[in-house]
């Protein structure tokens, strides 16, 4: 489909992983793009190499100050249409019962909670409020979102209670958030990745990445980046596509560890 030139996405943890890939798949397609992001270097880096079209804006998806800036700088380029929430950055492995009987901690659940799941409800419920006042497109749309939320929304493992939690809350959030912008002609989707073969992931050594790749029935491999941006790209474009959550995990199912 032909993208207007005025079209803007704000991506937020655009600066590198899946987010990255997500930014120049949408850039190629000739979308304006805000990476909206904490790395500066990696953030100023890519904005560089993409040229015209791309900016960088420092954003913690946690504070409303910070994400309306990123809207400002959206605003600022265009037409705000598009939004990914793509972010990470922090985890804790914990069990509910630590091996040495103290229970977890209950600021690293919270924290995690905070960062994926009330800073995507951060992110989209600003972003929708001014996509809400956009001028509809002939199909009477105004926006679309995509979330990212993780196969261990379904299949948690073994110390995984908190990042478990916020993924499946971002599961739930998607239809009723489809529903509630229904209204107002802005999609909502999400996108539930297996194993991914982002720096982070590598950084595990070849012997761990053999192991992950092992649980992946087929293709015999981990997902790359460019999948999850390919995928993103049609949930934001494909209008009659909402409220859904598509598994991306060449039929991975995590078990207990």
């Amino acid at each position: 489909m032909t993208i207007p030139a005025s079209d803007v996405a704000l991506v937020t943890g655009g600066a590198g992983g899946l987010g990255e890939a997500v930014v120049r798949c949408l850039r190629k397609a000739g979308m304006k793009v805000v990476v909206a992001d904490l790395a500066d270097e990696r953030a100023e880096a890519l904005v560089g190499a993409l040229g015209a079209g791309a900016v960088y804006q420092r954003t913690d998806v946690t504070s409303e100050d910070s994400v309306l800036a990123a809207l400002d700088a959206a605003a600022e380029l265009g037409t705000l249409r598009h939004v990914v929430i793509a972010h990470g950055g922090w985890g804790v492995a914990e069990r509910v019962v630590n091996r040495d009987g103290s229970p977890a901690s209950l600021e690293g659940f919270t924290k995690t909670l905070d960062l994926y799941l009330v800073g995507t409800y951060n992110v989209l419920r600003l972003a929708a409020a001014r996509m809400a006042a956009n001028e509809p497109t002939a199909a009477g749309e105004r926006g679309s979102v995509v979330f990212t939320a993780s196969i261990a929304a379904y299949e948690g493992q073994i110390g995984q209670t908190a990042y478990a939690a916020a993924k499946a809350g971002i599961v739930g959030l998607t239809l009723a958030a489809a529903r509630d912008l229904s209204s107002v002609g802005i999609r909502v989707n999400t996108i539930a990745p297996g194993t991914m073969r982002t720096a982070i992931m590598e950084s595990v050594g070849e012997d761990a990445l053999a192991k992950f790749t092992g649980n992946v029935p087929f293709p015999k491999r981990l997902g790359d980046p460019e999948e999850f941006a390919a995928l993103a790209e049609h949930l934001l474009t494909n209008g009659y596509i909402n409220g859904e959550v598509v598994r991306l995990d060449g039929a991975q199912r995590f078990g207990p560890r």
